[in-house]
């Protein structure tokens, strides 16, 4: 037994239930009870009680053909809920709003929610054109810079599944709506490291998205900027990159567990 296990063996029940929790959430797809025992280090009995539990909150939910878990629509709401809640410090908005006084264009910072991206925080700039939108707005995911963004760095298999069961809408002329196409595109933003809207949700609107990501390298998060294609071209925004990487290292830790 690993020092890890150990550790799990001498929580609490709040700490334990917590790191099943961790743990569901951590798979990017069902996880099955033999994992979760090796994983957690518990009696299979005792994880059971706790699955059970968690279960019943709503929190987790059960695939009883595989006894395979996954995350619950209660545990779904608390997070959405608990990112666009302003119970929270300012260093995000802090943050956004120095990038924004920098580039002197609107910056957002979001978050996949299926095949969509919701706005958490947006700070608009002071240019008399410009698109209003307030957070907790959402924009497709496969035609925005930071859908796009978060879409190219999930796991191989959950995004395939997604791009097949999500009807792909043409918003533009430019919106790429062929699943083949968008997996290959979203290769290339893996690559560079940064994703181009160019028009493909509304036309004269572009923008560019960075990830936020954790220590691991793991994407938390995409903070984008956007303009009028009539004020800013594409070359233009993408020399925002290196201030919005800037900016996203900054917020990082905001999220990132100290653990």
């Amino acid at each position: 037994m690993d020092e890890a296990v150990k550790k799990v063996g001498r929580l609490s029940a709040l700490e334990k239930a917590i790191t099943i929790l961790e743990i569901i959430i951590d798979q990017p797809q069902s996880i099955g009870l033999p994992d979760l025992t090796s994983r957690t280090g518990l009696p299979r009995q005792t994880l059971h009680r706790f699955l059970k539990q968690l279960e019943a909150e709503g929190l987790i939910v059960r695939d009883p053909s595989r006894v395979r878990f996954s995350i619950g629509p209660r545990l779904a709401r608390l997070s959405m809920n608990a990112l666009l809640s302003t119970n929270q410090d300012a260093p995000v908005r802090t943050i956004l709003q120095s990038l924004v006084d920098d580039i002197h264009e609107t910056c957002n910072l979001g978050v996949l929610d299926g095949m969509e991206f919701m706005y958490l925080e947006r700070i608009e700039t002071d240019w008399t054109l410009r698109v209003s939108l307030q957070a907790g707005s959402r924009v497709p995911a496969h035609s925005s810079a930071g859908g796009k963004m978060l879409l190219a760095n999930l796991p191989g298999p959950l995004r395939k599944r997604l791009l097949k069961a999500a009807p792909l809408n043409a918003f533009t002329k430019f919106t790429i709506t062929d699943p083949g196409q968008l997996e290959e595109h979203l290769q290339d933003i893996r690559e560079l490291g940064y994703s181009l809207n160019n028009q493909e949700t509304t036309i004269g609107i572009i923008g560019v998205a960075v990830p936020v990501l954790d220590q691991s390298g793991k994407s938390l998060a995409a903070l984008a900027c956007h303009a009028p294609s009539a004020r800013v071209s594409p070359e233009e925004i993408i020399g925002h990159v290196r201030r919005l990487r800037q900016a996203a290292k900054d917020m990082a830790p905001v999220w990132d567990d100290p653990d």
